[in-house]
């Protein structure tokens, strides 16, 4: 289906208005601002009470190298994506910040090799 200009605009306006499109951004290479070291942690919490997962989840996502936060069924409990300068600065930022996350009960990391898919559009 091809759509003029005009109509094209007004289904843009529709789906931002029904919330299908959430945003628009800038997808920036990490690696051109810095940004040459991921890893990802996985964390699983003393307890799972609401209290605790409410002031993990706010604590977490006051983290601005944490780029993606996913809560999981069973354990771990949840997923962190992180990326720092480098190797360094993630051991200081696990030490300062990660390890001090509210209920946190245990940290495992394992290190980003290389991204295979990232960033793919949702499949039709």
């Amino acid at each position: 289906m091809r759509l003029s200009v005009s109509p094209c605009h007004r289904r843009l306006r529709d789906l931002e208005r029904e919330g299908a499109i959430r945003g628009y951004r800038a997808v920036v290479d990490p690696a051109a601002v810095g940004l040459h070291f991921e890893a990802l942690v996985f964390a699983t919490l003393r307890w799972e009470d609401s209290d605790t997962v409410t002031a993990f989840e706010a604590a977490v996502t006051a983290v601005p190298q944490v780029l993606q936060a996913q809560r999981l069924f069973g354990e771990p409990d949840y997923l962190l994506r992180v990326a720092t300068t480098d190797l360094a600065a993630f051991q200081q930022l696990y030490d300062a910040r990660l390890a001090r996350l509210p209920g946190v009960q245990r940290l495992t990391s394992t290190l980003v090799m290389k991204n295979v898919v990232d960033g793919r559009p949702l499949p039709e």
